[in-house]
């Protein structure tokens, strides 16, 4: 047994070594106990502070600083477009921890089935079927302001706005993704197919870094309930069934399921019912718990900010002559709301961690910094939104900063601002 300790104390030593003296990364600052071990990262990311971890790093150590063995993590910005952005060599490749959860659905595709997903998704979020939506959009809205007026005994008590907003969320992405709502505004409650979700993705956080930790990942997996483990595979035999259930209709509806179809048929490029399952899944994630985030901040804002609130309500008031007059596209006209929404999104990313990529046979040059091929790169939202070197009093909420006429943010570094992010995986939702 002693022989068996002492081979791995050197090995690990062999190791530690390596890593600190002649890794191809050794030049890039950073802690020396991160950069022998994933298990500081891992640490850091399942604790839900990863974010703010990151930050304090760079604060500390510069704009590109290594984070694991094989790991940086860039703060500037230039970062983004560098490292996301359109490349005649081709995109730098998904980071394999992170991609191989699924493959058949648009997020984790590889670069030809993401292109054919983004071509059959694209018609659900065009500004005509936007249009054809919003009647079954309006009716949850309606909902969600009937329910919240109930809930609040018609404004005399607190109620919270996060859990609503999610209900509402859930019930309109959910009817455009499997033809039915989830019935949380009206139940009051989370749906069991939503609370697993959550689950879920509590499970593909540790699923995700146990990969990163070699032999210790499995034992790193064994700490996580079984129960927790198992909702993954429970949630993917619920989108089934809804699935199944939404086909089973045939009926024509301006829905995710019914463009994605018709796309298919029209460009003669098939769709398995894996695939259509899948990117419903996927569909719902995006775009549910993230608006609802969206949403709260900014309502949480805008109350601790009544200055702000007085002139976002004079705008839409002065906007529109009756409730009718408001809709998907006239919205978009209201200068200062769009100003609150990126303001809020900016200080509270609904997606802070960093969806890292790897980067491409030969390397590649990322803010200035040569970085060897098969390197994984981390690009944190909340690290770029956080720091002060981007953004004037950068932890205050000021929806000025985005009108362009005040001087107090004329130094602020706009670009770096790109919550949907760029190139050709950004966001296909973000208009």
């Amino acid at each position: 047994m002693s022989n068996c300790v002492d081979s791995f104390l050197t090995a690990r030593n062999r190791c530690s070594v390596y890593q600190l003296f002649f890794s191809p990364l050794r030049r890039f600052p950073g802690p020396k106990l991160w950069a022998i071990s994933y298990i500081p990262y891992a640490r850091s990311f399942t604790s839900g502070h990863g974010h703010k971890d990151v930050l304090e790093l760079h604060k500390k150590y510069g704009p590109v600083i290594r984070v694991g063995p094989n790991h940086l993590s860039v703060d500037h910005p230039d970062g983004m477009q560098d490292l996301r952005g359109h490349r005649k060599s081709g995109e730098h490749g998904k980071d394999a921890h992170n991609s191989l959860v699924n493959r058949h659905n648009i997020i984790g595709a590889n670069r030809e089935d993401h292109q054919r997903f983004r071509r059959l998704l694209a018609h659900g979020f065009s500004a005509q079927s936007m249009l054809a939506q919003q009647p079954i959009i309006k009716s949850y809205i309606d909902k969600l302001f009937f329910r919240l007026h109930q809930a609040s005994s018609g404004g005399q008590k607190p109620v919270d706005v996060e859990k609503w907003f999610n209900f509402a969320t859930f019930d309109i992405v959910g009817d455009l993704a499997f033809g039915e709502p989830f019935g949380c505004l009206e139940d009051a409650t989370y749906h069991p197919w939503v609370d697993l979700l959550f689950q879920s993705m509590k499970n593909m956080t540790f699923l995700i870094n146990s990969r990163r930790l070699s032999w210790i990942g499995p034992l790193f997996m064994m700490t996580v309930p079984r129960s927790l483990r198992t909702k993954l595979a429970e949630n993917q035999e619920l989108s089934r069934q809804k699935v199944r259930k939404r086909l089973d209709l045939g009926t024509e509806r301006p829905d995710f399921m019914d463009a994605m179809l018709r796309k298919s048929e029209a460009l003669d490029m098939p769709i398995s019912f894996e695939e259509l399952t899948s990117n419903a899944f996927i569909l719902i994630i995006a775009g549910s718990e993230t608006t609802a985030t969206l949403m709260s901040a900014a309502t949480y804002f805008l109350a601790t900010h009544p200055e702000c609130l007085a002139k976002l309500n004079d705008e839409v008031r002065s906007a529109f002559l009756s409730e009718e007059q408001i809709d998907m596209l006239s919205v978009g006209e209201l200068k200062y709301l769009s100003a609150v929404l990126d303001e809020s999104l900016r200080l509270y990313p609904p997606a802070p961690g960093p969806a890292p990529r790897m980067i491409s046979q030969g390397g590649d040059t990322i803010v200035g910094e040569f970085i060897p091929e098969g390197t994984s790169v981390d690009i944190w939202h909340w690290v770029l939104y956080h720091d002060p070197n981007h953004f004037a009093m950068v932890d205050e909420f000021h929806p000025e900063r985005w009108l362009g006429d005040d001087p107090r943010f004329s130094r602020d570094v706009k670009n770096v601002f790109q919550p949907f992010s760029v190139g050709p995986r950004s966001c296909i939702g973000k208009k």
